[in-house]
């Protein structure tokens, strides 16, 4: 049976902290540049990590028996336990201070900044907002708000909010097949468990979707892989994004980007029917 939705309950998470550490190791550097289809070369110690891909580090390392049965960690501990079963990588929001560099020591200090209720257009919405900090030898380098939320199962015959067009103008695109093989292996590299990535059965039978979910995060990534492959000298110095609309491995997306007159770069997701499913921003220095 549900649980019952109890949000003052929950609120008493807002002040949670965690504290983790970390080391910036090659090997997985290695194996992202090979997903991501780029031929650089090997990252010597010392060298410095692309923007976003700390997602590499400080993966969750639950217990199999532990593990509820999206995959994910049974909820409770540092994370709220909120008991609506769809949970999505909404956004987020990074300031870049300072490059990460392959061989050093990092800590994340983390905390639960806020938990709140909304009443959606299909029920009730949980937003959890989440702080990090990471250090590298000491020094603080990167910040960013993570956004997660959660939501009920759609009722049978429920009809999906209203899309938004993507811009159809972009200075670069990039077509992106995302096939098992590379939801499996970003799945992979992050120590994700969530089976709407990877279990076509599950996605379908018990959640409902069309087809495999693709990684916001990875979707994020591509977006700055974009920009990098573009502007392969430019420094990030912010970076947002915002998920729009799921994305799924049944049909090709694009990846675009448009440089602004105010110096930042729009980058933006669309799907195959030009649909918007990611927009983001980065500010470069």
């Amino acid at each position: 049976m549900p649980q019952p939705l109890d949000i003052d309950h929950l609120r008493q998470w807002i002040g949670r902290t965690e504290q983790l550490h970390d080391q910036v190791t090659a090997a997985p550097l290695r194996a992202l540049t090979a997903t991501l289809d780029r031929d650089d070369a090997p990252q010597a110690p010392g060298a410095p990590i692309p923007p976003v891909w700390h997602w590499l580090y400080f993966l969750p390392a639950a217990p199999q028996s532990e593990l509820g049965p999206d995959g994910h960690p049974q909820r409770g501990g540092f994370l709220p336990p909120v008991p609506l079963p769809r949970r999505m990588w909404a956004g987020s929001q990074l300031s870049f201070h300072r490059p990460l560099r392959v061989g050093q020591a990092l800590m994340r200090s983390s905390r639960i900044a806020d938990v709140r209720l909304k009443e959606g257009r299909t029920g009730p919405l949980v937003f959890v907002n989440v702080d990090h900090r990471i250090e590298a030898d000491g020094e603080l380098a990167i910040e960013e708000r993570h956004d997660i939320v959660y939501r009920d199962m759609p009722a049978p015959g429920e009809v999906p909010p209203p899309p938004v067009a993507a811009t159809a103008e972009a200075a670069w695109v990039r077509r992106i097949a995302p096939d098992d093989v590379l939801l499996f292996r970003y799945s992979a590299l992050t120590f994700n468990g969530h089976r709407i990535h990877y279990d076509r059965r599950y996605v379908t039978e018990v959640e409902g979707y069309p087809g495999l979910v693709v990684h916001g995060p990875l979707i994020a990534t591509l977006l700055l892989d974009l920009l990098r492959r573009h502007r392969p000298e430019a420094t990030v110095r912010q970076f947002s994004f915002r998920a729009m609309k799921p994305t799924f491995d049944i049909a090709s997306f694009e990846v675009c980007g448009a440089p602004q007159a105010d110096g930042t770069v729009h980058l933006w997701a669309r799907d195959a029917e030009g649909h918007l499913t990611m927009d983001a921003r980065a500010t470069l220095g």
